[in-house]
C-alpha cells in the first residue's frame, strides 16, 4: 500500500531495496531483478557475451526456458545427460560435451536440490568457461554451507507463484561481478545507461542518457518488488515447511511398492524442495498412476519432457536418445503436491491414493 500511495509504481526505490535483500539472501555483492526468470536468464546470457558460433551446455531435463535463453542470443544449446537419482546435470557428461566452441555451462538445480557445484566449478575453471546457475527451483537451498546464489558466476532466481517466494511474475540474477551487474542493469532497460561515469559523451547535460547496447524492457515494477520484500521475510519459514513435508512424504511412502523416492538431503546439499518428484519403477504404469491421481482431484504434474524432444527443438535438428538417462527419468517421473500450506490430512490422502493405485 505504501508503494501504491507513493510517487513510484515502477523504477522507484522499492527495486534497489528488494535487490539489496536478495543479494544478502544469495550471499552476493549484487543482484538485478527482472520481469521474469526467463528474462533474467536471457540477461545473463547477454551479459556473458554469448552469441553466434558459441555453444552452451544445458541439462536435458529442465523447463524449456533454460535452453531457450541460449537461443535468444544466437548461441547453440548442447544437451547434457542427468544423474538418474537426482535429475541434476551430470558433470561427467558435461565434460564429454565440451568442444572448442563451448563458452558456458548452465546448470539447473532440479526440484530445488543444488547441482554438484564442486565438480561444475572445477570443469568451468579447467576449460575457462562461465558457470551460470538456473536456480529457479532453489532459492533458500544451500551447498556445503553456502547459499545458492553464491556458487556460480551468475545465478538466476524465479519468482513465479509456484516458487519459494513470488512477485506474481519476476526473476533476478545474483552475481559478485560488477561488470556483469552493470550490463544486466542496462540490458533490462533497453540497453540504456544512466550512470554518468559510464557515458561515452563526456560533460553531458543533466538530462543525458545513452543507449550503448541493444536491450529489452525487462523491468520489474515497484509493486512487485514490494511484494517480493514481504515474501523474503517468509522464505526461511516456507523452506522449513517444505523440508518437513518432504521428510514426512519419504517416511510415509517408503513402504509403497513400485515407487522410487527422491534422495534425502545430504551433508553437502540442502534442497529447497520446490518439487517432490517420485518415479514409478515400471514406466509403463506411469500414465495409469498419473491419471488415477488426477481423477481423484490430486493435481500431479510431470517435470520435464527433455527439452530436445519438444517439436521446436526437433525442427532444429536435435534427435532422440541424446540423453538416455534424462529420457528414462522423464518416462517414470510424477511430481506430487508439495507447498507450504499443504496439510497433513491432504498429504495423508495423497499417500493413501498412491498406495491404492500402485
Amino acid at each position: 500500500m505504501n508503494v501504491l500511495r507513493s510517487d513510484f509504481l515502477t523504477q522507484g526505490p522499492a527495486i534497489p531495496a528488494f535487490e539489496k535483500e536478495l543479494a544478502r539472501t544469495a550471499g552476493t555483492r549484487y543482484c538485478a531483478v527482472f520481469s521474469s526468470g526467463t528474462a533474467a536468464l536471457h540477461g545473463a546470457c547477454a551479459a556473458a557475451g554469448l552469441g553466434k558460433g558459441d555453444e552452451v551446455i544445458v541439462p536435458a531435463l529442465t523447463f524449456a526456458a533454460s535452453a531457450n535463453a541460449v537461443l535468444y542470443v544466437g548461441a547453440k544449446p548442447v544437451f547434457a545427460d542427468v544423474d538418474i537419482e537426482t535429475g541434476n546435470i551430470d558433470p561427467h557428461d558435461v565434460e564429454r560435451k565440451i568442444t572448442k566452441r563451448t563458452r558456458s555451462i548452465i546448470s539447473v538445480d532440479y526440484a530445488g536440490r543444488p547441482a554438484d557445484y564442486t565438480a561444475l566449478r572445477r570443469i568451468a575453471k579447467k576449460h575457462k568457461l562461465l558457470l551460470i546457475a538456473d536456480a529457479a527451483h532453489s532459492l533458500g537451498a544451500s551447498y556445503k554451507g553456502r547459499p545458492v546464489g553464491s556458487l556460480a558466476d551468475m545465478t538466476m532466481f524465479s519468482f513465479h507463484p509456484v516458487k519459494s517466494i513470488t512477485t506474481g511474475e519476476g526473476g533476478a540474477i545474483a552475481t559478485n561481478s560488477k561488470e556483469f551487474y552493470i550490463k544486466l542493469l542496462a540490458f533490462r532497460h533497453h540497453g540504456i545507461v544512466k550512470d554518468r561515469t559510464l557515458f561515452k559523451k563526456k560533460h553531458a547535460p543533466a538530462w543525458h542518457q545513452e543507449m550503448q547496447s541493444l536491450g529489452y524492457n525487462y523491468r520489474l515494477t515497484d509493486i512487485q518488488a514490494a511484494l517480493g520484500l514481504s515474501q523474503l521475510k517468509r522464505l526461511r519459514a516456507h523452506i522449513a515447511k517444505r523440508r518437513a513435508l518432504a521428510h514426512r512424504y519419504k517416511k510415509l511412502a517408503s513402504s509403497i511398492p513400485g515407487l522410487i523416492l527422491p534422495p534425502s538431503d545430504s551433508k553437502d546439499a540442502h534442497s529447497a524442495w520446490h518439487l517432490f518428484p517420485i518415479r514409478v519403477a515400471e514406466p509403463s504404469a506411469r500414465a495409469r498412476v498419473f491419471n488415477a491421481l488426477r481423477n481423484v482431484g490430486i493435481a500431479v504434474q510431470v517435470h520435464y519432457l527433455p527439452v530436445y524432444l519438444h517439436p521446436y527443438y526437433q525442427k532444429l535438428g536435435y534427435g532422440k536418445e541424446l540423453c538416455p538417462r534424462a529420457e528414462s527419468f522423464y518416462a517414470s517421473e510424477i511430481s506430487i503436491p508439495l507447498f507450504p500450506d499443504l496439510t497433513l490430512r491432504e498429504q495423508d490422502r495423497v499417500i493413501r491414493e498412491l498406495r491404492k493405485v500402485l
